[in-house]
């Protein structure tokens, strides 16, 4: 192993030690007050410590910046938030920059003791996958309400983490929810799997950056509303992969990474 490689799984397992420290820390505390309460300003507190600390040891131990651009393009009001899912990054990242989220959740972490007790006093919406295409009316029933109250639901359209420029695949869970709940629908791009992968065992020094996209209004067909959307996010997630890929990556390379980054630069210029 490269030393450069070695030092970095070093403050790896440094980050891992205290944000598992952090999370459990956090979840206990906001977990109990979760228990016997739904939202408060000391659970959204604890939540906001949570993401901020996140991204600090992230930044301090590991060398992984963060930059957010774009949120002028959130409405007021209840919408959804659509967003590319490279990295447990992209929660931490969007969380600040939302006046009332709503996380989609698998229903295994909403069982977990303490976390799941503190992830429903946060509106968080609850899903449960192996049920496939029967789960998706609970959760627009749950999506619904909270836009009835102002929440930003925070939907990854395809359903989970995915490597960076893998090929993308669009679930039919955001296109009906966005024709059952009429409100407008921000496209998030990112290019956090550079930099936090999800099947690295390393977390890489660089800036990931997201971006809030301008709305997609409410009403559209489905068919042109997935389009409108796929387009968004892989166009603008593609050209933030490109920009840092360019400006040189401080990262080994794997050859189908590779592959795909010398034909987006291809295809771009």
């Amino acid at each position: 192993m490269p030393l450069k490689t070695a030092i970095q799984a070093i403050r790896t397992v440094i980050f891992y030690v205290l944000f598992l420290t952090n999370t459990a820390f956090c979840a206990i505390v906001a977990g109990w007050v979760g228990l016997f309460a739904k939202r408060t300003r000391f659970g959204w507190a604890i939540a906001s410590y949570w993401c901020g600390s996140t991204l600090w040891l992230l930044r301090v131990i590991c060398g992984l910046k963060t930059e957010v651009t774009g949120a002028e393009n959130i409405p007021a009001g209840g919408c959804i938030i659509g967003s590319k899912h490279q990295s447990d990054w992209d929660i931490f990242a969007i969380f600040p920059f939302l006046p009332r989220p709503a996380f989609i959740a698998k229903k295994e972490l909403m069982r977990i003791p303490f976390f799941g007790w503190a992830a429903n006093s946060l509106d968080c919406i609850e899903i449960d996958r192996q049920r496939g295409a029967e789960a998706i009316p609970q959760m627009i029933a749950q999506a619904q309400a909270a836009a009835d109250r102002g929440c930003q639901i925070v939907i990854y359209p395809e359903g989970t983490r995915k490597a960076a420029l893998a090929p993308p695949e669009y679930r039919q869970g955001i296109v009906r929810m966005y024709g059952a709940l009429n409100v407008p629908v921000v496209p998030v791009a990112l290019n956090s799997g550079l930099y936090w992968g999800r099947h690295s065992l390393v977390i890489w020094p660089g800036t990931a950056k997201a971006r809030f996209l301008p709305a997609i209004e409410p009403g559209l067909s489905p068919d042109v509303f997935t389009e409108r959307l796929r387009s968004a996010i892989e166009a603008e997630s593609n050209r933030l992969t490109l920009e840092a890929y360019e400006q040189g990556l401080n990262r080994p390379v794997d050859p189908k990474l590779q592959e795909r980054l010398v034909a987006l630069a291809d295809a771009a210029h």
